[in-house]
């Protein structure tokens, strides 16, 4: 875990530099087009749907309306983690390479250009595999429901082995055959961008501020022991 914050603390050094802003701006302006144009989209057709429920009284529209909006709310919350992680995979070239070339030459002329087909079928299978595994871990999400923090923890467990993947993967995209980290390693890394996201404001800038990260804990000598 110490190596993991020592590559966060890099990692954040590296936000404020003006290429990895541009990506930030870029990614955060697509993640924020895909959730209008999706709550849009919804908004429209709970509308449409509810204006034809014609054995719906004027009272119980309304509560379906309401519902339908905070539902909405839930899962942007609950997708906000995979959207972003997808959107930022499309550009996670850039930033990597940013990073490499400043922090490690040595690895960046090594690299190998990533693809926007591939980088886009990584963001898609995590979302994909995001989903899935949370379906799977559905029987257990309902009984934890009823205690104070069980279900929550669950999540951040889930998610923080889901993430540590992901972003491992963006960097490992651009450098084949290069050793995978550990699973402590990759535990670390993902709980701690898994932990950025829970925090309003700073889970913006939670998916650049991850990559960055996985770059640094992936080149740093002295890795971890498995």
């Amino acid at each position: 875990m110490a190596r993991a914050i020592h590559a966060l603390m890099l990692a954040l050094q590296d936000l404020p530099r003006r290429p990895v802003l541009a990506v930030l701006a870029q990614s955060l302006a697509l993640t924020l087009l895909i959730f209008v144009a999706a709550g849009a989209a919804i908004f429209f057709a709970a509308r449409w749907a509810l204006s034809h429920w014609q054995w719906l009284g004027a009272v119980e529209r309304d509560m379906a309306g309401i519902l339908i909006l905070l539902a909405l709310l839930g899962v942007s919350w609950l997708l906000f983690r995979a959207v972003a992680i997808a959107v930022v995979g499309l550009f996670a070239d850039g930033i990597v390479a940013e990073v490499e070339g400043r922090r490690y030459p040595g690895a960046a002329t090594r690299a190998v250009p990533v693809s926007l087909g591939r980088s886009l079928r990584l963001g898609l299978v995590s979302v994909a595999r995001l989903i899935a595994v949370n379906l799977v871990a559905l029987p257990l999400y309902i009984p934890l429901l009823f205690t104070a923090v069980g279900a929550p923890l669950l999540a951040f467990a889930i998610n923080a082995a889901l993430l540590g993947r992901d972003l491992e993967a963006m960097v490992l995209a651009r450098h084949p055959g290069h050793p995978r980290l550990t699973r402590g390693a990759r535990w670390s890394l993902g709980a701690l961008s898994a932990a950025t996201f829970l925090v309003p404001v700073v889970n913006l800038l939670a998916p650049i501020a991850g990559a960055a990260m996985a770059v640094h804990l992936i080149h740093l000598p002295n890795r971890d022991p498995a």
